[in-house]
């Protein structure tokens, strides 16, 4: 066995069931909303949804004219309609939205309903995902891998030798050198050997040569994984239990593991005491310490943990209590084995795992955890650190950009070695995307300058935003190893957002096309164009309004109902096949069927004016003799609406 009995914390039992990952947090209402008036087409498609007229592309501009407005209420009911009446119409996102909406107003129920529709049509969406997105992790590996340079540790011994930890300008390890035998055995705590500590380049007593600390550490049992405080003067270390000189063993008689504290006073560690959160019930071991000193890291297999093992945190107190012991939660332990915790002064968390993809065994992981946030990106740091056996007790000098590790690989001088290593290329934790695109005018398509673009995340917090260049351009970045929204938006306009779920941080191109508010029209503007309405086509040698059109035709009523001043000249053509002069009739025809439509549904006949033009203004080259397609042909039957006044 290797002689890390302290590696592997025993358990009394496996934590069984399932990591169920939470459900995405919903977007709320924000009160920058308020300072947005959302354009006049609410109100006309409103008038059309009255009169019966209904497509799919007018109820998705409706209710996402309410959703960035923030009325829930009624963008709930307009989404409803569209699941109902065009399912088969919906790209995912307005499930995603309508969720998010009647989780808003308190149906969870039938949220988590459209929430799995949504799962079932975006396996790939992170928002539909209840786990992170399985990447090929093996890539990603290999990717962080290449990043050190091992060098040899001239302390090891034919032994097992692990647990590094720094003090003073030296180490201190563990080691079962001086009673060590070759009776090993794996996971238990049944070895003859013990393990005790030892410093080497800590002082001139140990410069170059490794010796043991005070008896009042080293025991006849075993003692390993230690931390000491920044000035020296306090240590944490392991210990498996012994009580007055015995060891003690819990009712399935294992032996557990417990933290100690000891302090320095001349020269000699004394006032050895074991915290208070040990117990003869479950272990408690491997301690590290924060930058400031100030909270205890550990792992554990006591009450609440989801694994074999996790790693918790305590408080340590001014006057040396400590606060009741924290899991880290569910993004860092896993099932399996989390242990070996080690925080650098930069707080980037490293510690060992059978729980995340790996190379085999136990692998040594990396996540930031500064200002208490345990959710980033758990990283493997890749070889030549982790091999396909275990890996652990890692320590790492962010100044110097060298640590220490140890490992059980093929190679070494006994059964456990440690490695010294050099950091020649920083490991990538932060997932930082970048974020380019141009911000344009829907219609006119001209850029938008000192238009905002904003990063929200999934708390609907705004991150960071800037502002559009004299060209239309922006740049940001996110943080991609979280979902957020990128949202554009400027004055008169309606703000436009795409999601951006955890990703591989390669960079991304998001360009806006913003629709306005409000429209100003003048003589000569192409109302239907202006509208944004589908062109109103005609068939061949025909001057009956079609059903599509006649859909078109009530939004144009709707918005002269809405202006009452408004007139409008509906200007009508054919395509070229034909004679001229009865081209001209048809396209007559056609505007006086236009008109007389218009009319039929409340417009004033003195508001209206209709021309016909023939063949005379042609969209394309389709004119006498030249041959086209039907299609291409069917695109200048068409009526038009031009503003008069």
């Amino acid at each position: 066995m290797i002689k890390r009995i302290l590696l592997v914390i025993v358990l009394t039992f496996i934590g069984s069931g399932t990591l169920v990952a939470q459900e995405r947090l919903i977007e709320k209402a924000n009160q920058k909303y308020e300072e947005y008036s959302f354009s006049p087409a609410i109100d006309i498609y409103k008038k059309v949804l009255d009169k019966g007229f209904v497509t799919p592309d007018m109820l998705k501009r409706l209710g996402n004219a309410y959703y960035f407005k923030a009325d829930y209420a009624e963008a709930a009911k307009v989404y409803k309609r569209l699941v109902d009446e065009f399912p088969t119409d919906l790209a995912p996102e307005y499930y995603f939205r309508y969720a998010q909406v009647l989780k808003s107003l308190g149906n969870y129920s039938e949220s988590d309903a459209i929430m799995a529709k949504f799962t079932q049509m975006t396996s790939n969406d992170e928002r539909a995902l209840a786990y992170r997105t399985d990447r090929n992790y093996l890539e990603d590996i290999k990717e962080n891998s290449g990043r050190y340079e091992l060098k040899t540790f001239d302390y090891n011994s034919p032994y097992g030798d692990f647990a590094p930890s720094f003090y003073k300008q030296g180490l201190i390890f563990s080691s079962d050198r001086d009673t060590g035998n070759l009776a090993r055995y794996r996971h238990t705590w049944t070895s003859k050997d013990f393990l005790d500590l030892y410093k080497v380049n800590v002082d001139s007593i140990s410069n170059n040569f490794v010796v043991k600390l005070g008896e009042n550490i080293n025991t006849r049992l075993h003692e390993s994984t230690s931390a000491t405080t920044k000035n020296g003067a306090v240590i944490y270390f392991t210990r498996n239990n012994l009580l007055d000189s015995k060891n003690e063993k819990d009712k399935k008689g294992i032996i557990r593991l417990k933290i100690y504290r000891a302090q320095l006073l001349d020269g000699i560690w004394t006032n050895v005491e074991e915290l208070p959160f040990n117990s003869d019930s479950y272990s408690v071991a491997h301690p590290a310490l924060s930058p400031d000193d100030k909270t205890l890291y550990f792992a554990s297999d006591m009450p609440g943990t989801l694994g074999q093992s996790d790693i918790f945190k305590a408080t340590i107190n001014a006057d040396g209590t400590f606060g009741t012991p924290e899991n880290l939660g569910n993004n860092i332990n896993t099932e399996a084995r989390e242990t070996f915790p080690f925080v650098s002064d930069k707080e980037v968390l490293y510690f060992s795992s059978d729980g995340h993809p790996g190379l085999g065994g136990l692998d040594v992981f990396a996540t930031k955890i500064a200002f208490g946030d345990l959710s980033g990106k758990i990283t493997n740091v890749g070889e030549p650190i982790n091999s396909n056996l275990d890996d652990f007790t890692y320590i790492f000098d962010e100044e110097t950009r060298e640590g220490y590790f140890a490992s059980n690989r093929e190679g070494g001088m006994g059964e456990d070695d440690i490695y010294a290593f050099k950091e020649i290329e920083p490991l990538m934790l932060d997932c930082i995307q970048q974020v380019t695109g141009t911000v344009r005018d829907k219609i006119s398509n001209e850029v938008l300058v000192g238009a905002t673009v904003m990063v929200i995340n999934e708390e609907n917090v705004e991150v960071s935003s800037t502002i559009t260049n004299s060209k239309g351009d922006y740049s940001l970045t996110v943080d991609c190893n979280q979902g957020n929204f990128v949202r554009a938006s400027t004055e008169g306009y309606t703000p436009a957002e795409e999601y951006l779920g955890i990703s591989d941080g390669k960079p991304k191109i998001i360009d806006f096309y913003l629709e306005r508010e409000s429209i100003t029209a003048g003589f000569g503007d192409d109302l239907a164009k202006l509208l944004q309405l589908s062109t109103i086509y005609f068939d061949l040698n025909k001057y009956n309004i079609r059903k599509d059109a006649e859909i078109e035709i009530q939004k144009v009523i709707a918005a002269m109902e809405k202006y009452p001043s408004l007139k409008l000249q509906v200007n009508s053509h054919t395509d070229s096949r034909g004679p001229d002069p009865y081209n001209l009739w048809l396209s007559q025809k056609r505007a006086e069927a236009t008109v007389n439509y218009m009319v039929s549904q409340g417009i004033t006949k003195e508001r209206l004016n209709g021309e016909g033009y023939g063949e005379t203004r042609l969209v394309n080259t389709c004119g006498n003799g030249v041959k086209c397609s039907s299609e291409e042909h069917q695109l200048n039957r068409r009526s038009e609406f031009i503003i008069l006044e």
